[in-house]
């Protein structure tokens, strides 16, 4: 255990950087580059601190702890070092915040906000990038990237595609996929990831812009639909309709890592042709109860409570058995359920109708 003071406060640690450590104990140190699921990286220079008889400022996301260390983390030197830093990102970005997508959830913005930075000294050339919406989920505006390399980072490290990178060199260098071609031409699995880590409104999703920003919208904790992994994501939903998927990043199943369909594909939540009730055959259900139902927009069928569907459900498979036996009933279950509703339906089968014909669509 080494023992160090971070603001005056005696800390013991058994290692890892400043920030860590400073986190860790409740000390707040302002960063852009850095992400809790990313590996440290030490470009944007927010973090820098004073360490005791170290010449220069030093980053806090790379600059391990050792005994006896001494640091400070907000001294008029510390923020003015920060002020300028952000006072140079400004020089080469957009200030549209009034239109921006990320209004309110910008990190830039926030710290901006913070050290008071209304305007920059520094003039001269800037980007003028034009958005690129060429791919089908994900926009790209390169003149509000700042170029802190998350986007690169979760490629490689989290998803392990290598579909982007930085390429030109100097005031040209931007982060694009090889040869800056669409995303489609690359290796790009569409994942998202780079779209959770993004601290600007430099990468957005495509079918969320205008529908509301993330102050207006309620979050929703829920499990992905798509198959039994039990992907956990959050849901903005905003006067009742869902709007985007966000990355849950303290899931223990998923740790924040979602494929194409759990992050873009929830559009089938408000699809018109979505079922909302039971549907059973007009015969069956005049045979049950005597009238003719309401009629559905499918023909032959008509609309249903729950308790009259899962009753002529209940008694079908019962009479099969009762004709010809428990094996003369087959369970299919889904890769679009989770493990415990897979686990439930073949429960039912085995014990309660009492056959082993279950089977699974991915098996095959």
């Amino acid at each position: 255990m080494a023992q160090l003071t971070i603001n005056g406060k005696k800390i013991q640690t058994p290692g890892g950087t400043i920030l860590a450590v400073a986190r860790e104990h409740g000390i707040r140190i302002p960063t852009l580059c850095h992400h809790p699921a990313l590996g440290p990286k030490g470009a944007c220079r927010l973090c820098l601190v004073e360490v005791k008889g170290s010449r220069v400022l030093q980053p806090a996301c790379t600059f391990p702890v050792s005994e006896g260390m001494e640091v400070q983390t907000d001294t008029p030197k510390i923020r003015t070092a920060r002020k300028f830093v952000l006072e140079l990102l400004l020089s080469d970005h957009p200030q549209d915040c009034m239109t921006c997508e990320m209004c309110g959830a910008c990190e830039l913005q926030d710290l901006m906000y913070e050290y008071g930075v209304k305007e920059t000294p520094f003039r001269g050339e800037r980007h003028a990038y034009p958005a690129d919406d060429r791919d089908p989920f994900i926009l790209r505006d390169m003149e509000k990237c700042i170029r802190c390399r998350r986007c690169i980072r979760a490629c490689d490290e989290l998803q392990s595609v290598n579909a982007i990178s930085m390429i030109n060199r100097g005031f040209r260098a931007k982060v694009a996929t090889s040869f800056d071609t669409p995303l489609q031409e690359s290796n790009c699995v569409f994942c998202g990831q780079c779209i959770s880590v993004c601290p600007t409104g430099a990468l957005t999703e495509i079918d969320s812009r205008g529908a509301g920003r993330t102050w207006q919208t309620q979050k929703v904790t829920t499990t992905c639909p798509y198959c039994g992994v039990g992907c956990n994501f959050d849901l903005h939903v905003r006067d009742g309709k869902v709007v985007k998927v966000t990355s849950r990043w303290d899931s223990p199943v998923n740790r924040g890592v979602l494929c194409v369909k759990g992050r873009f594909g929830w559009q089938f939540l408000h699809s018109p042709d979505r079922l909302t009730v039971p549907l059973m055959k007009a015969e069956l259900w005049k045979k049950r109860t005597g009238t003719d139902g309401t009629p559905s927009p499918y023909a032959g069928f008509v609309e249903a409570d729950w308790e009259a569907a899962l009753d002529a459900v209940s008694d079908g498979l019962a009479a099969a058995k009762a004709q010809a036996g428990p094996d003369a009933v087959a369970v299919l279950a889904s890769a679009k359920c989770t493990n415990e509703e897979n686990y439930l339906i073949q429960k039912l089968a085995r014990r309660e109708i009492g056959t082993n014909n279950v089977d699974h669509c991915a098996r095959l």
